[in-house]
């Protein structure tokens, strides 16, 4: 039994803390990690999920990203170049595979959904993704080193990633 609650700014400190427990050292400098520097995470879909003793178990994060053409303009074929890029998501190592990894993703992507939202990207695991209905995204550049075939989006939206091509860039706006 969990229970999924936004992240607080006081449970900051434990997010990291489980972060630094279930990623490699040196993942700060990863090309997501590149982006989200200097903007601050979509605070109604970072969630936290804790135990029935109140223990943090997982976590997941979304940060705002811009979609741009090689021009560096947003793509003539969409008016909304901005997507969320999804992650890191971490489920303590004693808590994994209870299905919690998976609570938080569908939990905060219906969240997505119900706000607003029109797409979704990662950088993960193609046939771990697919069963909350991640694709490849062809034409979607991540900064490197990012092998393509871990680009992965989610229309929350019909048609959301239709004409959306160019490479990914730190979201400069405001929400």
């Amino acid at each position: 039994m969990y229970t999924l609650s936004v992240e607080t700014d006081e449970d900051g400190w434990e997010v990291e803390g489980l972060y630094d427990t279930c990623f490699a050292p040196g993942r700060e400098a990863l090309s997501s990690y590149r982006l989200r520097n200097t903007v601050p995470p979509v605070k109604s879909l970072s969630l936290v999920a804790r135990d029935r003793d109140g223990i943090l178990s997982g976590a997941i994060r979304y940060w705002p990203v811009t979609i741009a053409s090689n021009t560096g303009k947003p793509t003539k074929t969409s008016a909304d170049p901005i997507a969320l890029l999804l992650g890191p998501v971490a489920v303590h190592p004693t808590r994994q595979g209870e299905g919690l990894g998976g609570l938080l993703i569908q939990g905060s992507l219906d969240k997505a959904k119900s706000d607003g939202w029109a797409r979704v990207m990662l950088v993960g695991d193609a046939p771990y993704y697919r069963r909350f209905g991640f694709m490849i995204l062809h034409g979607v550049i991540m900064p490197p080193p990012t092998n393509p075939d871990r680009v992965l989006g989610l229309e929350l939206r019909p048609g959301a990633w239709a004409g959306v091509t160019g490479r990914v860039e730190r979201f400069a706006g405001s929400l």
